[in-house]
């Protein structure tokens, strides 16, 4: 009806063509969930020290840092959550490609310490006590064929923690000149001052590097290190001081954990799921296309195309944003698209309203998007609101079955708006609104 509408027109045309090119394009895979593809499911028991106590606060510490390591390695849409008044997490791992690598890096607790060894040098893999934790013993010092406290042999001497790693900013994986793998790590100010003062007052002494009550190195104090910044050397492979790194990096874990039971999920399961899901959606859409076809006619016919539209979009922004599909996720996508259908029977309808008055087509359009939009928009609002609180609630207490629904509603209910008043508006207003000449007298074309 307006130079405006083929401007629309000729926007909707590329988005739409961006969305097959992304949709098309094998660098834009969707993800799927524990669900769908299978994956590793690990239970994690708390297994403190002799004499540490266990606290709800160092559990759900503990949860959240094997969350954020996990994150790190690019694993797709993780489960990390507390089993509720148990010291046990419950950790999914969809698509994991090296388990042990994955379940290696949640397990570990990472501490690491700076601790002052005089003139002598430790040797790397030596098990030793240190001042942090009033001197609590090693786990390395436990005799496996006599894990008894009490019959812990402890070293003749308790060494001093000059720093531990909460005193870092920063770990990277860096190579030198001569293909050596080592760990770079930067200290905040009050850490970087101490080690200055530290190493300035101790040059030629031995300041040993020690992860989790065991030695990684012990390098010679050559000189003051007034810049905050130092490195971890120890014979490493890439994957090793990537894990270090990635470790170091999100923290210590407040209490060690063990592994109490490891399932694997098959893509049996998933595959079926998938089968299913895409059986039922297709079902659904092709029901409700003829539906609209069926009862409103040209103007149904006009929605289904926004409806294609609307699909195509939705499945673009789960590649493009990396959402990850479950099956409580899809059920969010197939909710939001009855949603889609529900704003323009609403704009149809109250077209057909103003036709009955006796209004003309051009009136009955205008009117119709006019005075459905405020109802879409106030519906719209209230379900976007449900989601945050979905959204907060879910990442509050681990229910990330929620929040996967949460999402995929969200998105489609955001797409549903452009293509039900923008789309689905501009197709109507180009086809109907600009041939009233050839509609005059068939009113049935326009479900009347």
């Amino acid at each position: 009806m307006s130079r405006n509408d083929f401007i629309w027109l000729f926007i909707i045309v590329l988005i739409v063509a961006g969305g097959i090119w992304v949709v098309t394009n094998p660098d834009y895979p969707i993800r799927q969930g524990l669900d769908l593809q299978g994956g590793l499911q690990v239970l994690l028991q708390a297994d403190p020290l002799p004499g540490q106590e266990v606290t709800n606060e160092d559990i759900n510490t503990a949860a959240s840092i094997i969350e954020q390591r996990i994150n790190a390695l690019g694993l797709t849409e993780p489960l990390v959550e507390v089993a509720q008044g148990e010291n046990r997490i419950v950790v999914e791992l969809p698509g994991v490609e090296n388990p042990q690598e994955a379940i290696s890096l949640i397990q570990e607790t990472a501490l690491l310490e700076f601790i002052d060894t005089g003139s002598q040098p430790l040797e790397d893999g030596t098990c030793v006590r240190t001042s942090y934790n009033n001197g609590q013993p090693s786990r390395c010092e436990l005799d496996p064929e006599n894990p008894d406290p009490s019959a812990i042999q402890f070293p003749a001497s308790t060494y001093e923690t000059i720093l531990t790693g909460a005193g870092l900013r920063s770990a990277a994986v860096e190579s030198s000149q001569y293909g050596e793998i080592y760990v770079s790590f930067s200290l905040q100010p009050d850490a970087a001052e101490v080690f200055a003062n530290y190493t300035r007052d101790n040059i030629g002494n031995f300041l040993t590097i020690v992860l989790d009550k065991q030695v990684v190195s012990s390098p010679r104090i050559n000189s003051a290190i007034d810049g905050g910044s130092g490195s971890i050397t120890g014979n490493f492979t890439y994957d090793e001081a990537s894990t270090l790194a990635l470790q170091l990096r999100y923290g210590s874990l407040p209490v060690p954990l063990v592994i109490e039971s490891t399932r694997q999920v098959g893509a049996t399961l998933g595959e079926f799921s998938i089968n299913s899901s895409i059986r039922a959606g297709a079902i659904g859409l092709a029901i409700v296309l003829l539906f609209m076809f069926v009862y409103y006619r040209l103007p149904g016919f006009l929605a289904d195309i926004a409806l294609l539209a609307y699909a195509l979009l939705n499945v673009t922004a789960f590649m493009l944003f990396g959402v990850t599909l479950t099956l409580p996720a899809i059920t969010g996508f197939l909710l939001s698209t009855g949603m889609a259908v529900d704003a323009n029977i609403l704009v149809f309808e109250r077209m057909k309203e103003e036709l009955r008055k006796g209004a003309t087509l051009r009136e009955a359009i205008l009117t119709g998007f006019d005075k459905a939009w405020s109802s879409i928009r106030d519906s719209n609002i209230a379900t976007l609101v449900i989601c945050g609180i979905l959204l907060i609630f879910g990442r509050s207490f681990g229910a990330s079955v929620v929040v996967g629904f949460a999402i995929t509603l969200a998105i489609g209910v955001m797409i549903s708006m452009f293509t039900a008043v923008i789309i689905t508006r501009t197709l109507v207003r180009i086809i109907m609104g600009r041939s009233v000449a050839w509609l005059k007298g068939k009113k049935w074309l326009l479900g009347v």
